[in-house]
């Protein structure tokens, strides 16, 4: 976007376009800043949610120092140049998760519980896109590397995820095939179709039961929703999409063969901090993989997939490869930090400090399932009030210490929390509330975190 030298009006920041009744907040534009104000114009905040499937060899990952000063393990390692802005989290834990290894990607950002009688509840990512979706042209962007994504609706309706990167760039940067009108046609007809669809079920509902009731508001909340995106989705054609220079272009505008991990890893990076500072999106999720399924990284020697290695049996050959596929996967999340501590946004400040990143499993310890004392990285939103430098533990005060040198006696601690109160969603309300969802709960939360 051009900066305008000889600017001499300002749009506000909330000003909206109006198409078919809804109002639609302009994204955050050069020419709404200022350009001799006192103070730049603070930054939107932003919420991206990263998940490494089957959780990590533990032994070799965890810290054992709380506080200040705590010394980094070696899988932890290369994120020390960042200790200034990045929190790690330990023991904590999804109550609906434990003893149930198959469900905790699925609950990750939800801490719901699934069960035979039970759907899961809308991940925090989605609670913050509510807030974030007037402002951006995409509530949120799903990207996963084999499985469905970490997204959910309220609705318990788990939402679908891209893979490859040119089809993200499409997505997010370029025209709607056939031209912007043959896409606002498309997404007035179905617009139509679910107002019609309303007001069928509106004519069925005085002849149900109670049951029947509540399967049908949460199909109503399902048709709402889509009706709500698909009129914000037509009235963001009239705003012209950001333009993208050559150079952000080639680096993301590209497909990777699934042989060359890293590179896949860091161009998706790229995607995202891309659609941060052009503001298309304020929420995004990144997969690694699924527990079943994550894979392969042949170019540092892992030819086993992730899941495999997990269930290594004490072998020390796996072992080894689990800690340097774990130090390999945090290398990745390094590198998404320097990219957003070198962006900066529209008014001239680095992304980290705007952009809270999550980084983490919903399993501890993968060959014995255990899914107690997460491992968890909270990184960056230093401009939205959050404070780093430390280790966060909350195992402490409520055991006899990390026995590393005897392995049985730490994978208990994986499987079973040593504090029962240290819910994973605490942390999640805290994200909420900082990118402002108005909330004292979340999923299974008992408190927020202080951080």
């Amino acid at each position: 976007m051009s900066n305008y030298l000889a600017q001499s009006w300002l749009i506000d920041r909330r000003h909206a376009l109006r198409a078919m009744g809804t109002c639609i907040s302009l994204p955050f534009l050069e020419c709404m800043v200022p350009l001799n104000a006192a103070e730049p114009a603070a930054s939107p905040g932003r919420s991206a949610f990263i998940y490494l499937a089957n959780g990590v060899h533990s032994l070799n990952y965890q810290i054992t120092t709380p506080g200040e000063g705590y010394e980094f393990s070696r899988s932890l390692a290369p994120l020390e140049a960042y200790r200034h802005v990045i929190t790690p989290v330990s023991g904590m834990h999804h109550p609906g998760s434990l003893g149930h290894h198959h469900n905790c990607i699925d609950i990750w950002l939800t801490g719901g519980k699934i069960g035979p009688s039970e759907r899961n509840t809308i991940s925090v990512d989605q609670k913050i896109a509510e807030v974030t979706a007037e402002h951006t042209r995409y509530p949120s962007i799903e990207i996963a590397l084999t499985q469905g994504s970490l997204a959910w609706t309220a609705d318990g309706v788990q939402l679908p995820a891209m893979r490859r990167c040119s089809e993200i760039f499409a997505s997010l940067f370029e025209e709607p095939k056939g031209g912007v009108e043959a896409q606002r046609r498309a997404l007035r007809r179905k617009a139509s179709v679910l107002d019609d669809n309303l007001a069928e079920v509106r004519q069925l509902e005085q002849k149900m039961g109670a049951a029947d009731k509540g399967r049908l508001d949460q199909y109503l909340t399902s048709v709402r929703e889509a009706e709500i995106r698909a009129r914000r989705a037509d009235a963001w054609l009239d705003t012209p999409l950001p333009e993208i220079d050559e150079a952000d272009r080639r680096r993301t505008n590209r497909d990777i063969p699934q042989t060359q991990a890293g590179d896949y890893f860091r161009t998706v990076y790229d995607l995202i901090v891309l659609a941060f500072q052009t503001d298309v999106t304020r929420v995004a999720t990144f997969s690694l993989g699924g527990e079943g399924d994550a894979f392969a990284i042949p170019e540092i020697g892992i030819t086993e997939s992730r899941h495999q290695l997990s269930h290594h049996g004490g072998d020390e050959g796996y072992i080894e490869k689990l800690t340097n596929y774990d130090t390999f996967a945090i290398e990745q999340f390094r590198y998404f930090l320097s990219r957003l501590e070198e962006t900066k946004d529209l008014n001239g400040q680095p992304l980290l400090g705007s952009t809270m990143s999550l980084f983490g499993s919903g399993m501890c310890y993968g060959h014995s399932h255990g899914n107690a004392n997460l491992p968890l990285v909270l990184a960056g939103g230093t401009d939205l009030g959050l404070t780093h430098g430390t280790h966060l533990d909350f195992n402490q005060g409520h055991f006899d210490g990390y026995q590393l040198d005897k392995p049985g006696e730490h994978y208990g601690l994986c499987s079973r929390p040593a504090n029962h109160d240290a819910h994973m969603s605490n942390l999640l309300l805290l994200m909420a509330q900082r990118m402002g969802v108005e909330t004292d709960a979340f999923g299974d939360s008992n408190t927020v975190v202080d951080l």
